[in-house]
């Protein structure tokens, strides 16, 4: 296996030779030719980049996912708990540090992109000490979980245990931020074998560590929240010694300055919306488990629309992956004043997804006779979960096409402008329309996926209009002129 992916490996590790290919692409261009062989060797460059990345999204998402498939085989109200637990935290924490950190995708993409390697280190610290300055009061509101969801109503059982498998989880949330930042880091350098691995190793040992605890130990839910704060912290350790000893990494990590608590305040202006722009998005799915709750029959109804919830956001890994390949190419390409490459990249990538979400969404379909059988025992649960599979093939589609044109939006900068997008169509229409169908339609946690279904269509429309109507001259202009002002 060493000697079949040395050579790529080394390619893509080495800044030198990636810029040379990088400019030589520019070149053809910006004279205009878009022939089949810049399609094809975009193409390469696009998978080559987005293969690890589904990887790397696959596996750091899986822990959740890990965990409480093994609480979910402790009984139904563990199950219940620790899904809702996983919602909450999700909300309340890591949707809000993975937004803050993909500011960097746009700062340090198109700081590559410029050849401006020192600038890409200052970046990172700066949102390295941000996202763990902001997780102290995200801790906090962890701390009082069981409160918060006991005053909004939910089941008092299961607010309880959503308590305990919280605050055994707080140490994973300063390590999430971390992580977000070290991806960043590695991903606008299209450095990204690094990540894939540190993140395999982790998930290898996360499935020990949750047998451990959860069943050796007999720490049942709170062995599974401990172990994502160990694995999560295993993967920080992992991406820092590579940062630190990395010849790869020389131009771009040198040690920590003082220059890092400069400006601090253009990175949280950056910032706030790339994450209100994901947490708008985050929290709409998030929101129909908790909507769940108050349904007839809520421990069904909450174990299914969390599996739902847990099986949507996995294949949406891929997506993510995809997303964040195509921020990095348009940033990297902006930031070099490549309008024509950032453009190309970008059809590309949408060809892409299309064939991935219609791959993706007819295995959804076929796999759902036995797809609920991994997350419970109970007959109940496993023909609930064949029932709504049909629907979540068709919201991964969607969602996989709006993650690839949200991802080309952050690579250019468009942060704002996307979170006025999400706002109106996750609040205006789809969680309204979720409210609508479960509880004046009657129609139950299968209503309340189709009102997402109906936001993320809002959303896929308008990130089109958006992406169409762009001057991508002017984005080049607008790009190295900020590199130029840094």
């Amino acid at each position: 296996m060493e000697g079949g992916g040395k050579p790529g490996l080394e390619s893509a590790l080495i800044p030198e030779k990636h810029q040379r290919d990088h400019e030589l692409y520019g070149e053809i261009c910006q004279q205009g030719c878009c022939c089949r062989a810049d399609v094809i060797e975009e193409v390469k460059k696009q998978l080559w980049l987005a293969g690890p990345l589904i990887a790397v999204s696959m596996l750091q998402y899986c822990l959740q996912v890990i965990s409480i498939m093994f609480v979910g085989h402790t009984g139904e109200l563990p199950l219940a708990s620790a899904s809702m637990a996983s919602s909450f935290a999700s909300v309340t924490g890591f949707s809000i540090l993975l937004g803050m950190g993909s500011a960097l995708e746009t700062l340090c993409g198109k700081a590559y992109g410029a050849k401006q390697y020192n600038m890409l280190g200052i970046y990172t610290q700066r949102a390295m000490l941000t996202l763990l300055a902001l997780s102290i009061p995200l801790a906090i509101i962890w701390f009082f979980t069981s409160t918060i969801l006991i005053s909004f109503g939910q089941d008092h059982e299961i607010s309880i245990l959503a308590g305990v498998y919280n605050c055994w989880m707080i140490p994973s949330l300063f390590a999430y931020g971390l992580l977000q930042c070290l991806n960043r880091f590695l991903q606008t350098q299209n450095n990204v074998f690094p990540m894939m691995f540190c993140s395999g190793i982790t998930a290898l040992l996360h499935i020990l560590f949750c047998w451990a605890f959860v069943f050796e130990f007999g720490l049942g839910i709170k062995g599974a929240a401990l172990a994502i704060s160990i694995s999560n912290w295993f993967n920080v350790l992992f991406l820092a010694i590579y940062i630190k000893f990395s010849p790869s990494c020389k131009n771009t990590w040198r040690g920590f300055t003082r220059e890092a608590f400069h400006d601090l305040v253009s990175f949280i202006k950056l910032a706030i919306p790339s994450a209100i722009m994901i947490c708008f998005e985050y929290w709409s799915f998030e929101m129909v488990v908790l909507l769940s709750g108050l349904l007839p029959n809520p421990k069904l109804e909450t174990s299914i629309l969390s599996i739902s919830l847990n099986t949507c956001w996995m294949v949406y890994m891929i997506s993510v992956g995809l997303g964040g390949a195509i921020s990095t190419r348009v940033s990297n390409e902006l930031g070099a004043g490549h309008s024509k490459g950032a453009l190309l990249a970008l059809r590309v990538m949408i060809a892409i997804a299309i064939s991935e979400g219609a791959v993706v969404g007819i295995t959804t379909i076929l796999v759902r006779q036995v797809w609920g059988m991994l997350y419970s025992n109970e007959q109940e649960v496993i023909r609930y979960v064949a029932k709504i599979m049909p629907l979540l093939a068709l919201s991964d589609f969607l969602d996989g096409f709006q993650c690839v044109l949200s991802g080309a939006a952050r690579g250019c900068g468009w942060q704002n402008v996307c979170a006025w997008i999400n706002l109106a169509a996750y609040y205006v229409v789809g969680i309204p329309s979720a409210v609508l169908f479960a509880f004046v339609f009657h129609i139950g946690g299968m209503g309340l996926w189709m009102g997402i279904i109906c936001g993320l269509s809002v959303q896929v429309i308008a990130l089109v209009t958006l992406n169409s109507c762009t001057n991508w001259d002017k984005e080049a202009e607008k790009a190295m002129q900020r590199d130029q002002d840094e």
